[in-house]
């Protein structure tokens, strides 16, 4: 019973409703790095992430809170990095080994997360 129920939670949340009217919004969003694709030692798309451990020690999160990030150019970067990212998001489907996502960003810039100073 446990492994069905694992299952229907897993079903809901890949299919989580998006919000359509953030479709082609400039947005900026800090998150966690999971990559997807390497050139070399550098990272040409990867999932952002709401927290951090989410898709590598934890169950992914909803799709919704996940955006497949593509990038121009490679950056630098590894697994659970704290960024911001920058660009167009598109309200799009994706699916990959380390979970569904329900947007897409095509990346204009990547900043290292710095928090507020205080």
């Amino acid at each position: 019973r446990a492994a069905e129920a694992l299952a229907r939670m897993r079903e809901a949340w890949n299919n989580a409703p998006v919000v359509s009217s953030l479709d082609g919004a400039a947005i900026r969003i800090a998150g966690f790095v999971i990559p997807l694709e390497r050139v070399k030692e550098e990272v040409s798309e990867f999932l952002l992430v709401p927290y951090f451990g989410a898709c590598i020690h934890t169950p992914p999160p909803p799709a919704n809170q996940i955006v497949h990030v593509t990038l121009k150019k490679p950056w630098s970067l590894r697994a659970m990095d704290a960024v911001w990212v920058s660009g167009p998001l598109a309200v799009r489907r994706g699916s990959s080994d380390m979970g569904a996502s329900g947007y897409a960003l095509a990346a204009e810039t990547v900043e290292p997360y710095r928090g507020q100073n205080r």
